[in-house]
């Protein structure tokens, strides 16, 4: 019996180990595309916004329930007409992206800053320590302040 419960303990371990494994690698390609299109929008650019998004569509559907939320956000943002749409959606897109990075324990998105923007109240993930709002873009690239990752 004792035999029996380890060998269903190992495979459950196995299994939740797999499945965490998969999570964390969509999740690194879902950030990777977050950040593209985070980029863009400092940059008051929007020409690979839409692929972007549409990758990020396609890669949180394949984490099934869990990714719900991104895939309907990344939906909302590829969307969008114009800039000021994708910001908007983009703010949609970054809760998304971040309770889903949470729930994931960070696990291979390392090196993310989180930071919030008190004029928008809105907060998104990015590299580097230069603060880089995509909110407001080049009029005000600057504005924001770091937060504790949790």
């Amino acid at each position: 019996m004792k035999r029996v419960l380890t060998l269903a303990m190992t495979a459950m371990l196995a299994a939740v180990a797999s499945t965490s494994v998969r999570a964390s690698e969509e999740m690194k390609a879902i950030v990777a595309s977050y950040l593209d299109v985070q980029a863009q929008l400092v940059a008051d650019k929007t020409e690979a916004i839409k692929t972007q998004a549409h990758a990020i569509g396609e890669q949180a559907a394949k984490m099934g329930q869990p990714g719900t939320e991104m895939a309907e956000a990344a939906s909302e943002l590829e969307a969008a007409g114009d800039i000021k749409a994708m910001r908007t959606a983009f703010a949609t897109l970054s809760e998304a992206v971040i309770a889903a990075a949470k729930a994931d324990g960070w696990t291979d998105v390392s090196g993310l800053k989180l930071v919030y923007c008190p004029m928008v109240k809105h907060q998104w993930l990015q590299k580097g320590d230069k603060m880089q709002n995509p909110y407001y873009g080049q009029a005000m690239p600057g504005c924001g302040e770091f937060r504790k990752m949790q």
